[in-house]
C-alpha cells in the first residue's frame, strides 16, 4: 500500500520542524506539512493560556484542557480526510501523552497507510536549540524529550543530536512506499 501519512514524533526542539522542509525538498511527490505548532498558534488567544485549552507551565510543562482535545480531534479527522482524499501528509506532531496520543492518531486514522517516525535528540542538545530559537517556555525541550517517546512505536527512528535534517530526511524518504 502505498503510504499517505508520515507521522513525526518528538519533542520540543528536536529538530522536527527542519526535516519536514527536507522532506518536502526531497520526495519526488509533493507532501503537504502540518504542525501541531500550527495548530495552537490557530486556535482562539482565550484559549491560550486557558484551563480549557492549552498552558505553558513556567518550568516547560504543558497542559492541555478538554476544548483543546476536542478542537485537535478535529485537525486529526481534517488532516485524514485530506489524505483519503488523495493528498500526501506529512504531520510534526509532539505526543505529550506517549502512547495514548498514538492511539489517538490510530483511531482517526482507521488503517490509512502511514510512516510513523520518532524523532530523538540529545535532551541538552534540544536545550541549547530552545534557548537559540527564544520562541519555547524554557524547560520544555528537557522536559518533552523522553516521555513523547514512552510506550510509542516507530516504523523508523531518527537522531538530530548529530545528524543533520536533510540526511534525516533521506533515511525517512527511503521508508517511504
Amino acid at each position: 500500500m502505498t503510504t499517505q501519512m508520515i507521522i513525526l514524533n518528538g519533542g520540543s526542539s528536536s529538530g522536527k520542524s527542519g526535516i519536514v522542509r527536507c522532506l518536502q525538498a526531497v520526495l519526488p511527490d509533493p507532501w503537504l506539512a502540518f504542525g501541531c505548532d500550527a495548530f495552537v498558534d490557530a486556535l482562539p488567544a482565550r484559549m491560550q493560556a486557558a484551563e480549557e485549552g492549552i498552558v505553558f507551565a513556567a518550568d516547560g510543562g504543558v497542559s492541555v484542557g478538554a476544548d483543546f482535545r476536542a478542537l485537535e480531534a478535529a485537525w486529526r479527522d481534517g488532516l485524514v480526510a485530506m489524505a483519503r482524499a488523495g493528498a500526501r501528509v506529512i504531520v510534526d506532531d509532539v505526543f505529550l501523552g506517549g502512547a495514548a496520543s498514538q492511539q489517538r492518531w490510530q483511531k482517526a486514522l482507521g488503517g490509512l497507510p502511514v510512516l510513523w517516525v520518532g524523532v530523538r535528540c540529545a535532551r541538552a542538545v534540544a536545550t541549547g536549540r530552545e534557548v537559540a530559537r527564544g520562541d519555547r517556555t524554557p524547560g520544555m525541550a528537557a522536559s518533552q524529550a523522553d516521555v513523547v517517546h514512552q510506550g510509542v512505536r516507530y516504523d523508523l527512528e531518527v537522531d538530530t543530536t548529530h545528524t543533520e535534517s536533510l540526511a534525516c530526511a533521506h533515511s525517512i524518504a527511503a521508508q517511504v512506499s
